[in-house]
Formats: C-alpha cells, structure tokens, sequence
C-alpha cells in the first residue's frame, strides 16, 4: 500500500512538473516546474529502496537486525539533489539575465526578439 501511495505521488508529481514546463509561457513556472518534476524523480528514486519494516543498513555485532533497507537510491537522492540545486540556481541566473536584456519572461515574446534580432523570417 505504501509503496503503490509513493510511485502514485511520484508520478504525479514528474507529470504537474512536465505540464508546468510544457504548457506555460512563462520562464519562472517553467523553472519551478523543472524543480516540481526533479522533487517527483528523487521521490521515486528514494521509494526504490523502501522495504517494509526495513531498518537502517548498519551490522551490529557483523548481524544485520533484519530486513535492510538499499542504502544505493538512497545515495543517489543525494546527488540528485545536490545536482539539482546547482542545475536550478544556473536557470535562476539565467531568466534574470533574460529579464535584464528583453524586459519580460514570456518564452514567445524572447523568441520573437532574438529572430527580429537577428533577421531571421519565421518558420
């Protein structure tokens, strides 16, 4: 039962994010979608290594004191996290440089400057 609750908020929270990333205009939903979507991934990486009534990997006295959980999802949540951190104060900076140079955060109102900007017809 636990294990279905956390891949169905997983899921979930992986598909709110993809909406907010593909059906808004919008530069700072766009990122908060990404940080929506990445909450999704680590949740379902961490439920990987759920086990029921599963304790912490620590042997005492070398015997385990019953089912372990994976320490190894657990590890990569950490990354991931890490990671991701990094990956959204990059997207930060970048929309406020967008802000700075064009005045607004509409995806298509930037596109259209740069393609005026450079003299491209559109396609």
């Amino acid at each position: 039962m636990t294990g279905t609750l956390l891949y169905g908020g997983a899921i979930g929270l992986v598909i709110i994010g993809l909406y907010a990333i593909v059906a808004r205009r919008h530069l700072m939903r766009n990122i908060f979608g990404l940080a929506v979507m990445e909450s999704g991934v680590n949740l379902l990486l961490a439920s990987v290594g759920y086990r029921p009534g599963g304790h912490a990997p620590i042997l005492v006295a070398g015997a385990a004191p019953g089912p372990l959980v994976d320490p190894i999802p657990q590890a990569l949540v950490l990354t991931a996290i890490v990671i991701g951190f990094g990956v959204l104060a990059l997207a930060l900076a970048l929309v406020v440089r967008v802000r700075q140079a064009y005045g607004t955060l509409d995806n298509r109102a930037v596109a259209r400057r740069l393609r005026a900007e450079n003299g491209e017809a559109r396609s």
